[in-house]
């Protein structure tokens, strides 16, 4: 397929979603940018969530580690579930009932000023690290297969897809993002059933028939019963149902979504059923990831890991599944980037800058919002880069383990303030966040040596959690 053919793809698709973010964005001011007026459609956002959920990491991370890890990935999905539920009857409710359009300011209101600007920085840095984590991905898919050919290097096609989300979250944020993110989940997920449906004709499979050839080649093993392993099915469902309670629950970027419903129970609906759907579409992703070695194989494809799909998609395939290739691909990486984007704009004005007890007139306010998201748009381009120095193969490893160092004082000050009935020692709280990740990182260096066979894997951010909420009960005040 050609790369001006692709490119021009691209380039409509991206005029698509200005025309829609010119639609939704009359008429917006800083409530609209922030959580959308609270008045979006509970479906609307269960159903654009899961493209956030995803992001291009899942669309070719997660088929392309079936090779490797088989469909260990499931149990992870199925903590995922359980996460949601928690999420849905025990968050949503207390951040309804203080009206929050920062969910941090929970902990101003629980523990006092010092945990509230804890709590805002590592959801910064976390969402920050894990959200360009996922942008480089792609970007970096989209330069190989199309632009490195055009001779276009891959600072400016970093800086021309900054660009285009810039374009369309700046000005109606959150109100934009819930109709566009509907737009590019349709296509991701339009695009993964094409695909697959594809690879089943071209191997002359059906269903039972490739679960079989699957299963021969050990792809389709579940779950893992060594507890000593980092597989092993309890430490994986735990960590899912951790990841998402930190990941979703306690992330500025997914409640501000969830928190422009109008009702509490279309907010919860919208969770739940957002679990229940991640769960089958994760499924699908892992089948997708079975065909693909199969094809591979077939095909004689010598690629691995996070290069499988694309090369498969655009090297062994006819054009018009290159095309969809690309258009699901770019699907998934506008919904997690532009919600990010918006995300730590919304943040820094409101916790960071205290915008909203500022006594600014309405327009210095909205000034003061876009120069902030243009910062914002900077920090991703130069986290992107970093990400193509370090260069890793498996991309949703990586993010999952930084996942574990950065969410898991979050997860502590959150489970103190809700779990417990103390006060604390608010000044010393900056620091318990700090020395809790340093102390896990050693503890991750060195697992061999403190619990021999035994490895810890994922439920790195549970210790991590628990280690900020012992930090926290030693200066609790009595």
């Amino acid at each position: 397929m050609s790369p001006i053919i692709l490119l021009s793809i691209i380039i409509i698709y991206f005029a698509l979603l200005l025309w829609v973010a010119y639609k939704t964005g009359k008429g917006s001011d800083n409530e609209s940018f922030f959580i959308g007026n609270r008045k979006s459609n509970w479906m609307l956002v269960a159903f654009g969530m899961i493209g956030t959920s995803l992001s291009g990491v899942t669309f070719v991370s997660v088929p392309g580690a079936v090779g490797k890890d088989s469909f260990a990935y499931l149990q992870i999905t199925i903590g995922y579930l359980i996460g949601y539920v928690t999420i849905a009857y025990i968050l949503l409710p207390l951040y309804y009932r203080l009206q929050l359009t920062s969910i941090y300011g929970y902990l101003q209101q629980r523990m006092g000023q010092l945990s509230y600007k804890s709590g805002a920085w590592i959801f910064i840095i976390s969402r920050l690290v894990g959200a360009t984590a996922r942008l480089y991905l792609v970007v970096n898919i989209l330069q190989v297969s199309i632009l490195d050919s055009l001779g276009v290097p891959f600072i400016v096609t970093t800086l021309i897809i900054l660009l285009m989300i810039i374009l369309y979250t700046y000005e109606g944020g959150v109100k934009t993002i819930v109709w566009t993110d509907t737009l590019q989940t349709s296509c991701m997920l339009l695009g993964l059933i094409i695909c697959t449906v594809y690879m089943l004709n071209h191997l002359g499979l059906n269903l039972g028939e490739s679960l079989t050839a699957m299963q021969e080649k050990g792809y389709t093993k579940i779950f893992e019963f060594n507890p000593n392993e980092k597989s092993f099915f309890i430490k994986q469902v735990l960590a899912g149902a951790f990841i998402t309670i930190t990941m979703t629950g306690i992330d500025q970027e997914m409640m501000q979504k969830s928190l422009s419903v109008t009702k509490l129970k279309d907010s919860q609906k919208n969770m739940v059923t957002l679990g229940f759907i991640l769960l089958g579409v994760i499924a699908l992703f892992l089948y997708m990831g079975g065909l693909l070695h199969l094809y591979g194989t077939a095909e004689n494809v010598t690629s691995s890991g996070d290069q499988l799909f694309p090369d498969i998609a655009l090297n062994h395939m006819p054009g018009f599944i290159s095309i969809i290739f690309i258009i699901a691909l770019i699907s998934a990486l506008f919904p997690s980037a532009d919600g990010a984007m918006t995300a730590l704009t919304s943040s820094l004005c409101i916790d960071i800058f205290g915008m909203k007890d500022k006594s600014w007139d309405t327009k210095k306010k909205e000034r003061f919002r876009k120069n902030i998201h243009l910062i914002v748009a900077l920090s991703f381009l130069i986290m992107v880069v970093i990400f193509k120095i370090i260069n890793d193969n498996s991309m949703i490893g990586l993010i999952l383990k930084l996942a574990g160092f950065t969410y898991g004082p979050l997860l502590g000050l959150f489970a103190f303030g809700i779990f417990t009935k103390y006060k604390v020692k608010d000044q010393w709280v900056p620091y318990i966040c700090i020395i809790a990740p340093v102390i896990s990182f050693f503890i991750d260096k060195y697992q061999e040596n403190i619990f021999g066979e035994f490895k810890i894997g994922l439920e790195l951010l549970i210790i991590n959690g628990f280690l900020t909420f012992a930090g926290l009960w030693l200066i609790r005040k009595k």
